[in-house]
């Protein structure tokens, strides 16, 4: 998991009541990705809800062999190895992916950034900091990262890192991208209820078995044994990044583990964004930056996104959301 790796603060509430349609429900828990996976099918029957799992389970481990920077043998690990020696081709799905990413990095001005994986690791937050990194290696930690040197070539499907040293790498999307990419592979099988759930990515669809929607409880990061509301889902997305674990204090000032690849000093003002909205890909990508960008800045970019809402909470236990989520009122007890 990566510098500006998630924290889920959300809680998957499934109400197992008597089945109205005759469906059953199974689900499974692995390692995929680097990732827990909580992969849950509605299907006619126990076998051909487990048949489903399997194959959702191996479609995750095709996008793995893809895209992880940790597989010595990925397409990802290929460009990486020859940042500032040659383009590398990559499969039609990695150059899309990629594009996407710059796309990000760029509306977001660098408060997203798919080359964050070449950010030194200064800041520790395992209770070993004392001090403050220096100003010098804070701005030489970021010196590899810039999303402007990433040369894309559609006619011949090629990336090419510039600077020697850079690295691209998909900790911050992976997961949201195999969760919608898994939920729509087994929609087109007919398989009418179900989530895929990628670390606190969750691709959702359908309704449980009794008939009732699928529900997500968005976690009190102060007290994680609360809840601050409980959101239905039918086909939908929802992803939550948040720092409330992992973060240090200098100063009195609150520097969360995620790191603004542009400036290279931690986030601060906001412990956790999520993100609703049909896509996660797209909702991870959107919470990430917004807790780098902050309350202000992050509102004005998810206005981009008029299919996606969220709620934000401050450093100071302040609950914000934005003017299309659909629970108006609910009260945050910290």
């Amino acid at each position: 998991m990566s510098t500006l790796q998630k924290t889920i603060i959300l809680s998957l509430l499934l109400f197992y009541g008597f089945p109205s349609s005759g469906q059953v429900l199974r689900k499974r828990t692995t390692l995929l990705m680097g990732s827990r996976f909580d992969i849950t099918i509605v299907a006619k029957d126990s076998l051909s809800a487990e048949k489903n799992i399997d194959e959702v389970i191996t479609e995750i481990s095709r996008i793995e062999n893809l895209i992880s920077d940790w597989k010595s043998d990925s397409q990802v690990s290929e460009v990486n190895q020859n940042s500032g020696i040659r383009p590398v081709k990559v499969d039609r799905e990695v150059f899309e992916l990629t594009k996407r990413a710059i796309h990000l990095s760029e509306i977001t001005n660098g408060g997203f950034d798919v080359s964050f994986a070449a950010m030194d690791r200064i800041w520790k937050f395992d209770g070993s900091m004392t001090e403050m990194p220096s100003a010098e290696a804070i701005k030489k930690s970021v010196e590899k990262v810039g999303y402007q040197n990433i040369i894309l070539d559609s006619v011949n499907s090629t990336v090419f890192l510039k600077l020697k040293g850079m690295k691209i790498g998909f900790g911050a999307l992976g997961e949201g991208y195999a969760a919608d990419k898994c939920r729509n592979m087994i929609m087109a099988k007919g398989i009418k209820a179900g989530i895929i759930n990628g670390s606190g990515d969750m691709s959702t669809w359908g309704k449980q078995p009794n008939g009732k929607p699928w529900k997500i409880g968005i976690t009190n990061p102060f007290n994680p044994d609360k809840l601050l509301a409980v959101v239905p889902l039918q086909q939908e997305a929802v992803t939550t990044s948040g720092s409330y674990e992992k973060f240090v204090v200098f100063d009195g000032k609150r520097y969360s583990h995620i790191i603004n690849p542009k400036t290279g000093y931690p986030a601060t003002g906001l412990c956790s964004v999520t993100v609703f909205g049909p896509n996660a890909e797209a909702a991870n990508s959107l919470s990430t930056s917004m807790m780098v960008l902050g309350q202000t800045e992050g509102l004005l970019l998810l206005k981009k996104f008029p299919d996606y809402s969220c709620v934000m909470i401050t450093d100071n236990g302040k609950v914000i959301k934005s003017d299309n989520f659909r629970i108006k009122k609910f009260k945050a007890k910290f």
